[in-house]
């Protein structure tokens, strides 16, 4: 069931490219770390190509019977199109208050206590709703329903953490994804999310390139992808592995720099500006 990943993808080889020139001479664009006025938010247009690919393959996947997408899908649809949502709300208007000044979860609760409108306060809260609606109804109880709870929010939040460097969020997730279909020895979380897979692996040649940011909206369809990978994926105990590493990046985060972590280590320095066009990146 890799047709969703082949359409997708070639879909979005296809169009991203005019699409994302298109963006930035309409004016959705932001200047990156150099100055220069790239298309943003980039993830608006990847989820564009996923729901180009999916019309035809949900019409004969169901008309024609021919199995074309997971039929566990439609339980993390409104997850990934509901966060990818929220990035939206937080590209377009999160620098229209001042509450929005703020950075990390602390930041935004504390404008959030003192009266002000922000929108990360609004996207923290809506992504606890949809995570909770997508983990539910899996016959998970107890700790393990909390869990599985934690394990996709947190995901999601710690790759709108990492998205600060070009390519750096896409870069993460394809070996997150190796690392799980190797391990697991299993290409399932290809099979039921390659329809969005194929427009985040394409679009990382844009980003890369610096002509495109990801924005929220990006971030956060790359962390429902990604949580939704470990979840669907591992068994309990790697959950409860990963939970921990994941919860453990996203209090550093909240503290430190992940950013200048990288950079003072100098392998990791080097994996993160592989195939990038220039040192550096983008600040937001």
């Amino acid at each position: 069931m890799l047709s969703g990943l082949v359409l997708s993808a070639l879909l979005a080889a296809f169009l991203l490219g005019p699409w994302l020139a298109d963006m930035a001479r309409s004016g959705l664009a932001r200047e990156n770390y150099r100055g220069a006025t790239i298309a943003f938010p980039a993830g608006a247009a990847l989820v564009a190509c996923s729901l180009l690919a999916l019309a035809p393959l949900a019409l004969l996947d169901d008309r024609a019977d021919l199995d074309l997408l997971e039929p566990a899908l439609r339980q993390w649809m409104v997850y990934i199109l509901g966060v990818a949502l929220l990035g939206v709300l937080d590209d377009a208007l999160g620098r229209g208050f001042a509450a929005d000044t703020h950075r990390g979860w602390r930041g935004h609760a504390r404008a959030a206590l003192a009266g002000g409108f922000s929108t990360g306060a609004i996207k923290a809260v809506g992504a606890l709703a949809l995570a909770a609606y997508a983990v539910s109804g899996r016959g998970r109880v107890g700790l393990d329903y909390l869990g599985d709870l934690l394990l996709l929010l947190l995901t999601t939040n710690l790759f709108n953490l990492l998205d600060l460097r070009p390519g750096r969020v896409e870069k993460v997730f394809a070996t997150l994804l190796a690392g799980l279909c190797i391990g697991a020895w299993t290409v399932g979380p290809v099979e039921l999310l390659g329809i969005f897979i194929g427009p985040v692996l394409i679009g990382a040649a844009f980003t890369l390139r610096e002509r495109a940011m990801l924005g929220d909206t990006g971030s956060n369809l790359v962390g429902a992808l990604a949580g939704i990978a470990l979840l669907t994926t591992l068994d309990d105990t790697g959950r409860w592995i990963a939970l921990a590493i994941v919860a453990a990046l996203t209090v550093y985060g909240e503290f430190r720099s992940i950013s200048r972590t990288i950079e003072g280590f100098p392998p990791l320095r080097w994996l993160d500006s592989l195939g990038r066009v220039s040192r550096g990146g983008y600040e937001r």
